[in-house]
């Protein structure tokens, strides 16, 4: 089945995970300040407010051994509304970082670390039940 890359009215695509990228699934206030934490060395970052989530962007087969507490991955059989390249602002769909500024992709491993130590030693985000 070829990869989907439906638009909509916004402008926005509907893109399949597991092909190029897989994303991780992050709550709003930890996904930021994982940011801060990762530096030069974060990716693309969508945010998406109406579920207070952000999403990075990993390497094609992260998300089958995914494991980090609060976090969601996505790979194969998830799809994603992807926004216009410069579209940073909501409602909707937006980039926090945007694609072509810096890879689109997170290292995995430093994405991780970033996330478990901002987990442990506190970040001021409350995890959702």
């Amino acid at each position: 089945m070829p990869p989907t890359r439906l638009p909509t009215a916004a402008g926005c695509t509907l893109q399949d995970a597991g092909l190029d990228w897989d994303v991780i699934r992050v709550p709003r206030q930890l996904g930021i300040a994982a940011i801060a934490v990762l530096g030069a060395g974060c990716g693309a970052v969508l945010e998406y407010p109406p579920k207070d989530v952000v999403y990075y962007f990993v390497a094609r087969g992260t998300a089958a051994g995914w494991t980090v507490a609060g976090t969601h991955p996505i790979g194969k059989g998830g799809t994603l509304v992807i926004p216009p390249v410069r579209c940073t602002q909501p409602p909707g769909p937006h980039w926090r970082i945007c694609p072509g500024e810096r890879d689109w992709l997170t290292d995995a491993r430093t994405l991780r670390v970033a996330l478990e130590d901002c987990l442990r030693f506190g970040s001021g985000w409350e995890r959702s039940a």
